[in-house]
């Protein structure tokens, strides 16, 4: 055991030292070399043929998702990220502000070690490179062991590209035949760790004694009211459930819709796809999913077809039914469909009572599984906003939207990613879409201002008003 691990340290020691040497050949670089080595990772994965070879490879090895998904998140988030950072200063001085006397410079956080789930080998890596390479730092990439070819793949493609423009290929790198022991050890020895995947995956990174950007479990829970677009929620709900058949941990896990118009968006769904589960189907279908009462889906349903899974359960559906509808009433260990399920499943609850009543649910469900991740309503309405906005603790309210542009989208101004924070609630430091801007240390430069002292009235003028001194 002793010369495993030995051995481990030794193979993962020579990674950073090529890491850390090529990340030095950088430090010194420009905005525009900086974001012209952004640029070459970006096309060497994003382009068409590339990006159709690492979808069919990572459906191929891992079993999860659909070609033709992947293929447009693959795309879509690499260049999307790319956009989005592309005017984001990460070089030199990057804000000034006179009136405070202060001064910015951004500087490398150095290595980053970027641990990658099974459900996203092909996606996941480039946009960690990208927000790591834009901060002049070097990555080393821990794949999941069951999709680790997917991931090497992309990881080539991104070396040749740094190589194409003169840089380190050293500075994008992947650990070989991963193992825990590995990543562990990578982890312990980076200067910075981006943790995307399962809970364990997160709490180890949180317990790797270096600092960590981790992510939440994903539980997501889409409110309908009775001013909602019903259409509009209907494409929005039907379409983010079976994108790349829900590997996404946006897309909906339970929809929770007002009575007097409950009847009438399940019909819509059913339009677009939906097969509503009668009561023994929803028993059979529990079975398959939580076999021996366990907390988490079995790994035979997630990311797989609707036909597939009903199957599994033992039942039959028409063969253009691309997702299941499951009715709800209970939240918690004894109702696991109220849980994540990765799956094309989706519970639908019934609420009255108001958007108050909206908003215990939705506390309810993400208290059990997903604390801290996304929530969404269609509403024509902004105080039933404010309310979900105010009244859950979730770091991302979507508005009148398919909830996987969560991760950012043109039709919105949050950052593109693939790394969704949940705060506190969820057991990370922040509630952000991790993205660029995490990739940098900050140098504060203060240079004295006039005094503009604050005197005891003007701070304790209302106290005093109030309670006497």
């Amino acid at each position: 055991m002793s010369d495993v691990a030995d051995s481990v340290k030794q193979e993962v020691t020579e990674i950073v030292a090529r890491a850390r040497a090529a990340q030095e050949a950088i430090a010194d670089y420009t905005q525009e070399q900086t974001d012209d080595l952004c640029a070459a990772v970006a096309w060497a994965v994003a382009r068409t043929d590339r990006a159709e070879a690492l979808a069919k490879l990572a459906v191929d090895e891992g079993g999860f998702g659909n070609y033709a998904d992947k293929v447009t998140k693959i795309k879509k988030r690499v260049l999307g990220a790319l956009a989005d950072m592309r005017d984001v200063r990460t070089v030199g001085v990057v804000e000034e502000d006179p009136a405070r006397g202060l001064v910015k410079i951004a500087k490398p956080v150095g290595v980053v070690a970027a641990l990658i789930p099974t459900t996203g080998p092909d996606a996941t890596p480039p946009l960690k490179a990208l927000f790591a390479l834009k901060g002049r730092n070097a990555i080393v990439v821990a794949p999941h062991p069951r999709t680790a070819e997917t991931t090497a793949a992309v990881v080539e493609y991104m070396r040749e590209a740094c190589v194409r423009v003169g840089a380190p290929a050293d500075l994008v790198q992947v650990l070989s035949r991963p193992s825990i022991a590995k990543t562990q050890e990578l982890m312990r020895q980076a200067d910075l760790v981006v943790a995307t995947g399962g809970a364990a995956m997160v709490k180890a990174a949180y317990s790797s004694g270096t600092p960590a950007y981790g992510v939440g479990v994903g539980n997501s829970v889409h409110v309908v009211d009775e001013t909602a677009d019903l259409d509009d929620a209907a494409t929005a709900i039907a379409d983010a459930k079976t994108f790349d058949y829900a590997t996404s941990c946006l897309a909906d896990n339970a929809i929770v819709v007002e009575a007097s118009v409950y009847e009438d968006l399940l019909e819509r769904l059913v339009a677009r796809g939906a097969h509503r589960c009668d009561a023994k189907e929803k028993a059979a279908l529990q079975r398959c999913m939580w076999p021996d009462g366990r907390h988490v889906p079995s790994a035979d349903v997630i990311a797989k077809p609707a036909t597939t899974i009903a199957q599994l359960a033992g039942f039959t559906i028409a063969p253009d039914r691309t997702f299941l509808v499951v009715e709800e009433d209970g939240v918690g260990p004894d109702h696991p469909f109220s849980g994540e399920k990765l799956s094309v499943v989706l519970a639908a609850y019934r609420y009255t009572g108001g958007i108050e009543r909206a908003v215990e649910l939705v506390n309810a469900i993400t208290s059990y599984q997903g604390l801290g991740h996304t929530c969404g309503i269609h509403t024509r309405r902004d105080d039933h906003v404010d309310a979900l906005a105010f009244g859950t603790r979730t770091a991302r309210v979507m508005v009148n939207q398919n909830l996987n542009e969560g991760a950012g989208s043109p039709r919105n101004g949050l950052p593109f990613t693939l790394s969704l924070s949940c705060g506190t609630w969820g057991g990370n430091i922040t509630t952000e879409n991790v993205n660029a801007r995490h990739f940098v240390n900050l140098t504060w430069v203060s240079r004295p201002i006039e005094p503009h002292p604050v005197s005891e009235e003007e701070l304790f003028a209302r106290y005093w008003a109030r309670y006497g001194r």
